[in-house]
């Protein structure tokens, strides 16, 4: 598509990737192909106006797209990635797009960096937006699924915990993912817990139902990661 963009003509590859690619029902595996080969020939210092171009398109897949060139950028500009991924998830305002970039964007940090980005999340939990609690949740899922170190699994539910009292919908179907994947991938965990989650006031029905779901398959997972 761009075999190499020069800086000022990325908006002419932007406009490209629109047509052929955004527009069209694209699969998600195509768009983080795509991404993966235009974005780092790019110039660094236009990598962000672009992303910035590709969330005003507001289509379905721009999030995969903006997800996965903030994932690249994640090494050496973690916080800048982090607060861009908050900018466009507010900006999409629909599960859809937080879903996408949550688990690109926190959700790979979470997994390579939890040293940095597990004493963070409760500050993202006391935001307001919905949309950034949602944000949590999803990372987790994320971060848990794909082998997120052991030593940090207790923090993650623990915190999920703590927001098992949400009420709005969307906020409860990010932390309760969350912990059902906690569940089903730890059940050591859940089952420490299990007492206090089924008769505190504190918890949600609907957090101890996500956490009785995933303890009812974590047989089959409970041994998949060992570190």
């Amino acid at each position: 598509m761009c075999v190499y963009i020069e800086e000022g003509d990325y908006y002419g590859c932007l406009a490209l990737l629109n047509k052929k690619i955004l527009a069209q029902k694209t699969k998600f595996p195509i768009l983080e192909y795509v991404t993966h080969e235009i974005f780092p020939r790019i110039p660094e210092g236009c990598q962000i106006p672009f992303c910035d171009k590709i969330t005003q398109l507001d289509e379905m897949g721009s999030s995969v797209v903006t997800g996965t060139a903030l994932q690249t950028r994640l090494e050496d500009h973690l916080e800048e990635s982090l607060e861009k991924s908050i900018e466009y998830i507010k900006h999409g305002n629909v599960w859809f797009h937080c879903d996408h970039i949550s688990e690109r964007v926190l959700g790979h940090a979470l997994l390579n960096y939890p040293e940095i980005l597990v004493p963070v999340l409760p500050g993202f939990l006391k935001e307001k937006d919905r949309w950034v609690i949602r944000m949590v949740g999803v990372a987790s899922h994320y971060a848990v699924k794909r082998g997120l170190k052991r030593e940090y699994i207790e923090e993650v539910f623990t915190l999920l915990m703590s927001n098992a009292d949400r009420t709005d919908p969307d906020e409860k179907s990010g932390i309760g993912w969350a912990a059902k994947t906690c569940a089903k991938f730890h059940p050591e965990t859940a089952l420490k817990y299990k007492e206090y989650i089924d008769s505190s006031p504190k918890v949600g029905r609907w957090f101890a139902a996500k956490v009785q779901m995933g303890l009812s398959v974590s047989e089959k997972y409970k041994n998949k990661y060992t570190d």
